[in-house]
């Protein structure tokens, strides 16, 4: 279990996701969307991306040193 910082914030994705998609597919969702917002991608913040069926959840966060999956 990797322990996440009190604070962080969490994003939902709207929608399903292509669960075919590794990490760098979805490091480059997150940063299409976060620059339309006007955020920073490596801030440290949670992305939740979920499957068509809704029983497949994959997370997306940058600690500081890199993405985890």
């Amino acid at each position: 279990m990797i322990p996440v910082p009190s604070g962080v914030r969490v994003w939902l994705a709207v929608g399903h996701t292509d669960m075919r998609r590794g990490m760098n597919g979805l490091a480059l969702q997150v940063q299409q969307v976060q620059q339309a917002l006007g955020r920073d991608p490596h801030a440290g913040d949670l992305y939740v991306f979920r499957g068509r069926r809704g029983d497949l959840v994959k997370i997306v966060w940058h600690d500081g040193l890199g993405m985890s999956l």
